[in-house]
């Protein structure tokens, strides 16, 4: 049994985390939810037992074996660096550390032995980048990849809870002829769709897309793999959904494909185009795996292969990932 603190707790996808960790059965023998000093003494219920939240502190991880991060970057940098010096191993939901070299970046469907070689604190991929992976890897492995296009439309979820709000706000004030200004968005998001998430660089990317494109690189083992990625924010609750073009090095049919994915950890395939069966955000709300259809061979490519996935960013992800990878610490000895 492992002592397991959850930072972030009183969040959407901490919630989420203890969610899993009760569904999947994880050995916990104690549950630290932890979160910002407002939250301090708000009772949570895990498994019909109340939890009382603590203040994030520096101090608040003695004996935590395992401490599932998700809080934001800056509080990551600021106190996973003390929960390792405490023994515990970091799962961070954060950009914070993805990218550090020394840091793994881990879907276990795709790069779980990387887990082995952490030096306490392993990285959780962005919620487009990890079911990108799992429906890609299959992929790669068989046909090679040379090329990635992805264009993604994510649901306000991701922002988070006053997002949610401000989209069902929004919903309501423009069908009754009153809508409400936009507060966390720049502009309306009911009946919209804003191809912004994240700031812009200088070349015109948003952050959020040099995310998906530099954690798929990593996550693949594929530094020179040519990716380009638009993403657009959609008034969609929960589940972000993708479309991906691939030119692969060798060819490889449509058929190739669905066979390959058919079996392949962590994916369910979707794809009946002509009985309208097909990946939707409302069917991959509540569940782990990443629902993958359309799949076609690219009428523009010899080498090209065109997909469609929907997947929970709540869950996979995020907080299940980050639950999948505790459960490769204990069940492979990583620890």
């Amino acid at each position: 049994m492992f002592r397991v603190a959850v930072v972030g707790a009183t969040g959407a996808v901490g919630g989420t985390m203890m969610r899993v960790l009760e569904e999947r059965g994880f050995p916990v023998s104690e549950l630290r939810p932890l979160a910002s000093e407002r939250s301090n003494g708000k009772e949570i219920d895990y498994l019909g037992k109340t939890c009382v939240v603590r203040t994030l502190t520096e101090d608040a991880f003695d004996g935590i074996d395992i401490a599932l991060f998700s809080a934001g970057g800056d509080r990551a940098r600021q106190f996973a660096p003390a929960a390792v010096e405490a023994g515990a191993v970091v799962v961070d939901n954060s950009s914070a550390f993805r990218m550090d070299p020394n840091v793994p970046l881990v879907v276990p469907e795709v790069n779980e032995a990387d887990i082995e070689h952490h030096q306490g604190i392993i990285a959780n991929p962005n919620c487009v980048a990890a079911p990108m992976v799992v429906a890609l890897n299959p992929i790669a492995q068989v046909a090679g990849l040379e090329r990635v296009i992805v264009s993604s439309y994510q649901s306000v979820s991701g922002t988070g809870v006053a997002a949610v709000q401000e989209l069902l706000d929004q919903s309501r004030g423009y069908l009754a002829g009153d809508e409400p200004d936009p507060s966390v968005y720049p502009h309306p998001i009911a009946f919209n769709v804003l191809p912004h998430i994240d700031t812009f660089d200088e070349s015109g990317y948003t952050g959020e897309e040099r995310k998906v494109a530099d954690e798929a690189r990593k996550m693949l083992g594929l530094p020179d793999l040519r990716v380009s990625a638009t993403c657009v924010r959609v008034p969609v609750l929960q589940s972000h959904s993708a479309s991906i073009q691939i030119e692969t090095t060798e060819k490889i049919t449509a058929d190739q494909v669905r066979q390959l994915l058919m079996g392949a950890p962590g994916v369910i395939l979707q794809d009946e185009p002509s009985n309208k069966v097909y990946p939707l955000p409302r069917s991959a709300t509540g569940n782990d795996e990443v629902f993958v259809g359309r799949i076609r061979e690219d009428a523009s490519h010899p080498n090209g292969i065109v997909l469609w996935f929907s997947s929970d960013n709540l869950r996979k992800g995020a907080a299940t990932n980050a639950v999948q990878i505790a459960e490769s610490l204990v069940q492979r000895g990583w620890l």
